[in-house]
């Protein structure tokens, strides 16, 4: 008798219809949420220097992108707003208004492809001078419960205007119970929050605000209120928090250097957990597949999948499209 192990490992990966049968974890392209970058202008498309293939579109180029996404079986996009300067002020008073490009753009969208989801961030750095996620005193320091009204308002502006998803990424205490509050007062039940509950201060953001034009804009740095990235256990209680004030979803953020917490999250509370691929995630794979350093669809795949591995509900990425052709053939 052979003294070899009985059981042979390699039998489970001997052949592509045998490793198809046994995959333990599988992407479809309704594991994405497709982020849009959305600029004033009109036919407008601005390709974003550090984020190779992805560009700002203007609100009546919303459409088709909104559509091709659709087609492709991406259930949800997730807009951002590049404000105009002259309309970024100390207390953001453009986010309060009802014209402003973010619900042209939600209206815009929902015209042509009801059937989709749009996802709003609701935050104020796109229309601050300063480039914080909040209001400020005269030192610089973000005022908590000031800033919480004024996000409470702006999410009840994007509600009004047809959000699906309203998603605080400020990392304010207690903006979703605020939220919550208001959008049910306000007949809203039906729109969901998801919480950007574990944000953290990170190295990963660059490309993102170039996108946004807050570039060279912030003052100072936002460590005081986004996580240190040294740190779990606060993640976990962030997330516990948010769940309790009211969100229907969470989120982490960024992705790949965060898989351990988006795991930890997903074993702790069973809520649907999302992970944001992050501006700078994405410039380095376009980076290193444009050197020759791997085969830039494998290297998409093969980290989408380890979101789904560790325990994601689906991933927000730049690389949606190029996934889902990917995946569908």
């Amino acid at each position: 008798m052979s003294s070899f192990p009985y059981l042979r490992m390699r039998r489970g990966r001997v052949a592509p219809w045998m490793r198809d049968m046994l995959a333990e974890n599988r992407l479809h392209p309704s594991d994405f949420i497709w982020p849009l970058f959305v600029c004033e202008g009109s036919d407008c498309e601005e390709p974003i220097g550090s984020l190779p293939g992805v560009s700002r579109w203007s609100v009546d180029r919303l459409g088709a992108k909104a559509k091709e996404a659709a087609a492709l079986g991406i259930p949800c996009v997730a807009l951002f707003p590049n404000t105009p300067n002259e309309l970024r002020t100390e207390r953001a008073e453009e986010a309060l208004n009802k014209d402003n490009l973010i619900c042209r753009a939600i209206k815009a969208i929902k015209d042509a492809v009801p059937e989709i989801g749009v996802l709003t961030d609701v935050a104020l750095d796109p229309y601050t001078a300063h480039g914080h996620d909040g209001l400020t005193d005269q030192t610089g320091y973000v005022l908590n419960d000031d800033t919480v009204a004024i996000l409470t308002e702006q999410a009840l502006v994007q509600a009004e205007a047809g959000a699906d998803i309203v998603a605080p990424s400020d990392m304010m205490d207690g903006r979703v119970a605020a939220i919550r509050t208001a959008l049910e007062d306000g007949g809203h039940h039906n729109v969901a929050i998801m919480a950007y509950a574990a944000k953290y201060a990170s190295a990963f953001y660059g490309p993102f605000r170039e996108a946004v034009g807050s570039q060279g804009r912030l003052k100072g740095d936002k460590r005081g209120y986004q996580m240190d990235p040294a740190n779990i256990e606060e993640a976990l209680r962030e997330v516990e928090l948010d769940i309790a004030e009211g969100a229907d979803f969470v989120m982490v953020k960024p992705g790949l250097p965060y898989l351990d917490v988006v795991a930890r999250v997903k074993d702790a509370f069973g809520v649907p957990t999302f992970a944001y691929q992050v501006s700078g995630e994405y410039a380095m794979i376009e980076a290193a597949a444009a050197a020759g350093a791997g085969d830039r669809d494998a290297l998409i795949l093969e980290t989408l999948i380890a979101f789904k591995r560790a325990g994601a509900t689906g991933v927000l990425t730049y690389h949606a499209l190029d996934a889902a052709r990917l995946i569908t053939g």
